[in-house]
């Protein structure tokens, strides 16, 4: 895969986050087929970058209760 240029991505956080911060992901979206996710806090440091596909069934098996520690 390519290197996404992520200066002017557009970040979303969690509706689950809260206004304090806490151990929050940020997702860009319009960079299909990959997805970048980056720490909340740490909006200057690495992104990681997942594949499309991969990133919906993650999402789909925490939104399910599917993976549990």
């Amino acid at each position: 895969m390519r290197a996404l240029d992520l200066n002017a991505a557009t970040w979303r956080r969690s509706s689950y986050s809260n206004q304090d911060g806490g151990q929050c992901l940020e997702v860009a979206d319009d960079f299909a087929p990959a997805v970048p996710v980056r720490d909340s806090k740490n909006p200057h440091g690495p992104a990681l970058t997942f594949a499309a596909t991969g990133w919906t069934s993650f999402v789909s098996a925490v939104k399910s209760g599917d993976l549990t520690a």
